[in-house]
Parts: C-alpha cells; structure tokens; sequence
C-alpha cells in the first residue's frame, strides 16, 4: 500500500536535486580515477575514502593533516563564472600546509556546498581539484557536495578541502632554525590565495569589471588575472629533502604574510632579516599597492609579495639547496638570514619592495 497525501511536497520542490547530484558524480568518477596513486586506488562512491599506508612506501609513518578553504577569491570564480581553476587553490592552500612539515601529501577530500547544484560547475570545480592533486602527487579519494538552497544564495558556492600526508619518524620539520641559517625565497604565481577581501576592496575602488583588461598582465582580463591558480610546491621541495639534509624549515607565506608566519618556526631567541630588495615583485602586487594606496608594512602582512615558500637553510648546505631546487625546476632566490633577536620585531627587513 502506498501512501499519498494531496499537495504533498518533494525534496526537488524544496530545492534539492538527487538525481542532479548524482549525475554530478558519474561525470566526475574519470577525475577522480586519474589521480590514483601508490596506496590508493579504489573508486568514489562509498561512505569512506581507503589509503594503504604500507603500499605507499611507509615504514614507521607520522601521520600530518591540515584543511583549508580559498576564502573570498571563490567569489571572483563565481562572478566570472570561471571555476576550473579555484579547485587548484583548494588543493594548494592544504598540501603546501602539509610540505612544510616535511611531510609527502598522500590523499585528499573536499567539501563543495552551494545554494542550487549546477553539474558542471561542480565538474568544473572537481576538475581543478583533481589537476591540484594531480601537481601535488596526492589522491583524490573521497568528498561531499551539499545542496542547501536558503543557507546560500543561488550561484552561491564554497569550498573546504582536507589533506593528510606522512612523514617516517624523526624526519619531520622544523628541526631548530639557528642564527646564521639563510633564507631562500621560492617565486609565486601571484596573490595566491589570501588577501582577496582587500583584492576585491581595491578592483571596486579602480572602476574596473572582471572581463575589463588587466593593468597588470597582457592577454588577460582582470578576473582571468586575479584567478591565477595558487602554486603548488611539494614536489620541488621533496625532490630538495632528499638530495641535501640542509633543509630546516619550510615557512608556507600565507595569511599574515611575512610578519605572522615566519614566527612560526623560529623560537623565542631568533629572528630574521628579510632583504626587500631581493624579492622579485610580481607587477600584480604594485597594481594592487598603488591603486589602493596599500603601505609597504600592510603589503608584507596581507600579500606574499612574490615569495610564496620560503626554505631556511643551513648556512653551509644553501648552495647545495639552492641547485637542488633549481634541479627541481624551481627558481630560487635568497632573501634574507636568521639573526639573534632579543627584542623588537622578529622580523626585520632592510631595502624596500619594488611595487
């Protein structure tokens, strides 16, 4: 006997859509299956993503986990209505978090919640992903899309993406950071992904629509510009970990830029002396600067300014770092040293940004 009620409501009148969410996930599955890896290699579908610890290489592993989203750069994807790239950023905003510790990233999740499921926008969200996972040596095994039409708006969406990596014990960064150590710079691709609420701040201030032409990059309109994909440095920096033990920090410059999170490897008897002029400063950053009238103290808090992965190295084993790294095909730049701190900032600059 089935039961029926007149003017009985369904969940696709209420603004859900299974089948369009399934349908989502049919087109992804060939995404997902090209990010395979050693360790994993089941298909999405199930309630849990799987990861073979021992069939990746590991024998005594610390596992290292970190998760992220793009914050407000996912708004400029939405009114642009570009979206194969902010996936990239998800990816890279976590699995640079997970290289810094020393760690190898192995797998990933992510989260896409919107006001009303467009399936090929989330292909072409998914698509970034898997191309983020693809840079990163890592696997896509598992995420969640949710339909929640009254909690965003319609166009709405957001995203959070979950990384785990491992590490054999005792190889984890950072080991002590001395006094003498140098400071090698690795180039961004741009802004990144932090900052774009003042990002956004400046582009209403210039007048400027998205698809107007970028003051700053030729061949590109503003939006194309802005959505330059977050660099993805684990590779290069594991291929460096294991040609020279002259590694012993990885700093991820991110929000808070060079004041909030060089501190965070370096204990309470050191510092640095970051060297300005040495920073190779996309013409982004000077746009941004001179348009929003942005002082050079707020660019170093808010921007990575051109270097978004700094290596503190031995003092004697830099050279050796240095061509690791370009081996890699990295083009690294030396940007500063650690110094004795006993007050003050603890992080010093000399010379000025070229913005």
């Amino acid at each position: 006997m089935t039961e029926s009620k007149p003017n009985g409501l369904t969940y696709a009148e209420a603004g859900v859509d299974i089948d369009a969410g399934n349908a989502m996930v049919d087109q992804i599955k060939p995404l997902v299956r090209a990010t395979r890896r050693p360790g994993a290699d089941s298909e999405i579908g199930g309630f849990g993503g799987l990861f073979d610890l021992k069939a990746a290489g590991f024998t005594d592993p610390i596992l290292v986990a970190a998760n992220d989203g793009v914050g407000t750069k996912v708004k400029i994807a939405i009114d642009t209505n570009i979206h194969d790239t902010i996936g990239i950023d998800l990816v890279a905003m976590c699995v640079n978090d997970i290289i810094v510790q020393g760690a190898e990233p192995l797998l990933f999740l992510d989260y896409f919640a919107t006001g009303k499921l467009t399936p090929q926008v989330g292909v072409d969200i998914v698509k970034g992903i898997a191309e983020g996972c693809r840079r990163a040596g890592c696997a896509l095994i598992g995420g969640e899309t949710a339909e929640m039409p009254g909690l965003y708006a319609e166009n709405d969406y957001d995203l959070a993406g979950f990384a785990v990596g491992a590490a054999e014990r005792g190889t984890l960064l950072p080991k002590p950071v001395l006094a003498g150590d140098v400071l090698i710079g690795l180039p961004s691709s741009g802004v990144h992904s932090n900052g774009f609420s003042l990002v956004r701040k400046i582009v209403q201030v210039s007048g400027l629509g998205w698809d107007a032409p970028a003051p700053f990059a030729e061949g590109k309109t503003l939006g194309e510009a802005l959505l330059e994909p977050t660099r993805i440095y684990v590779k290069p920096l594991l291929a460096a970990l294991k040609a020279t033990g002259g590694i012993n920090a990885l700093c991820h410059i991110t929000g808070g830029g060079f004041p909030d999170n060089i501190p965070r490897v370096l204990d309470d008897s050191i510092g640095v002396r970051l060297d300005l002029d040495s920073i190779p400063v996309p013409p982004i950053f000077g746009w941004l600067a001179q348009t929003g009238g942005v002082i050079e103290s707020e660019m170093l808090r808010t921007f990575n300014c051109g270097i978004g992965m700094i290596v503190f190295a031995e003092a004697e084993k830099a050279d050796a770092v240095t061509a690791a790294l370009r081996e890699a095909g990295e083009n690294p730049v030396r940007i500063g040293e650690v110094v004795a701190h006993s007050g003050g900032e603890r992080v010093q600059t000399t010379g000025r940004l070229s913005v």
